[in-house]
């Protein structure tokens, strides 16, 4: 019996898709069979298959794997790379022991959080529907709950 897994948001899911979608693209290019690229990455064709349609149940080592096998494995090294929320909330947390007015930062930052829920809400439109039931807690809502404006107390 398959393990279950963490319930992807859709506009997650529909990412995993794209990059099974892609893999399968690069697959083709490279004339390889699905046969081919599943005997060299070690796994069963079944499992290639899920991986081309981007099946959530598949390991990171299974998508690695099948890079290695079509050369793109150092493509690994782009993912998370730039980060630009964690940046804002480091220097939002950087300006604040500084005690330098938050006023800029916490905008930037707010702005930075609205944009990405705006691009997941406009990515599928299931999305709003799964929070309203699920009671998931927006990003709008945490940001309003951040008080970011007050000064840490200094420890004596």
């Amino acid at each position: 019996m398959a393990k279950k897994t963490a319930p992807l948001l859709p506009a997650t899911n529909e990412l995993l898709h794209q990059f099974g979608e892609r893999l399968r693209l690069a697959r083709l290019r490279r004339r390889l069979s699905a046969k081919q690229v599943a005997e060299r990455a070690g796994m069963a064709p079944m499992t290639l298959r899920s991986l081309e349609q981007g099946g959530a149940g598949v390991t990171m080592g299974a998508y690695l794997a099948v890079m290695q096998v079509l050369g793109i494995e150092k493509d690994l090294n782009l993912l998370g790379q730039a980060d630009t929320l964690g940046r804002e909330l480091q220097d939002a947390r950087l300006l604040a022991r500084t005690h330098k007015p938050l006023i800029s930062s916490e905008k930037r930052l707010r702005k930075t959080i609205k944009a990405s829920a705006e691009q997941v809400h406009k990515t599928n439109d299931n999305t709003q529907d799964w929070i309203e039931t699920s009671g998931f807690i927006s990003s709008e809502t945490l940001v309003d709950l951040l008080d970011i404006t007050s000064t840490p107390e200094k420890k004596e």
